[in-house]
């Protein structure tokens, strides 16, 4: 399957099965790059259909307080976006097959250059990216870049985007990342009032599959949205999840990590909706 195509691929077979697409976010480098590449084991075996990589960024714009946790004790560790894309192509000599989404601000692929980082992706095995520092007005040349490699620009749009939701929507590639809460990301109990209108007005104007993102951290919630979208995004309550099963532990721990790697797996697992009928 090629890179072009993987994105696409999944959510035609979830469509035929009812499924809802459980995309998990991890931050790469966090604790280190080989539990990075051991996480996204753990989430393919945990039934994930794709899922964001988080390269470690020390001015976020949308991230809170538990994923910029993570970003700082990855960029302690001098992670750089090459480290991050090589956990990808690590995972997939061990058999990984999953789609895999890159997600990153914009002046880390400026700083590696337009035309190289377009490489690296193909080369590293990716099918999409989120860059969310960058708007639709100024994406031009990113985006021709990204249709002539057969990689999905992945646009997030949030209910205060209003006019430009129909705009942003009809433009995208892969999905459309809808974000349910204001503000960052993080656990939340609660999501924007209006968020059952802005779905339904993003899916009117998407041509693709649209995913909910930001403060889903349960089932519950999960499939509180699965009826109104095709996929769901669960960030923060795995990056904290993380946190607390897999600090950086010295190799004479290694039972311990087993046992931290086994509880993200389950954590992953119990996220994902049930089949609608």
């Amino acid at each position: 399957m090629s890179a072009t195509n993987a994105i696409d691929a999944v959510f035609a077979r979830l469509k035929e099965t009812g499924e809802t697409a459980l995309i998990p976010f991890m931050t790469m480098g966090d604790p280190d790059l080989e539990t990075s590449v051991e996480l996204l084991q753990a989430a393919e075996e945990a039934g994930a259909h794709m899922i964001e990589l988080g390269i470690p960024y020390s001015d976020p714009l949308a991230d809170g307080p538990v994923i910029q946790r993570a970003s700082e004790r990855a960029l302690r560790n001098r992670i750089s976006l090459l480290d991050c894309m090589s956990v990808a192509s690590k995972a997939r000599e061990r058999g990984v097959k999953l789609p895999f989404i890159l997600f990153t601000y914009f002046n880390p692929v400026l700083q590696l250059g337009l035309e190289r980082y377009f490489e690296l992706l193909k080369e590293h095995g990716f099918s999409g990216m989120i860059i969310p520092d960058l708007p639709l007005e100024e994406d031009g040349e990113v985006r021709a870049l990204a249709e002539a490699s057969g990689i999905h620009l992945i646009p997030l749009v949030a209910p205060t985007s209003e006019a430009r939701v129909e705009r942003i929507a009809a433009r995208a590639q892969g999905f459309v990342y809808c974000v349910s809460s204001l503000g960052v990301t993080g656990v939340r109990s609660s999501f924007h009032e209006g968020i059952d209108s802005f779905l339904a007005s993003v899916r009117k104007a998407a041509s693709v599959p649209i995913c909910v993102g930001f403060g889903i951290s349960n089932r519950e919630q999960a499939e509180r949205f699965a009826g109104q979208c095709d996929g769901v995004i669960v960030g923060s309550a795995i990056v904290r999840q993380v946190e607390q099963a897999l600090p950086l532990l010295t190799s004479e721990q290694a039972g311990e990590r087993e046992r931290g790697l086994a509880s993200v797996r389950d954590f992953i697992a119990d996220l994902k909706p049930r089949v609608t009928a």
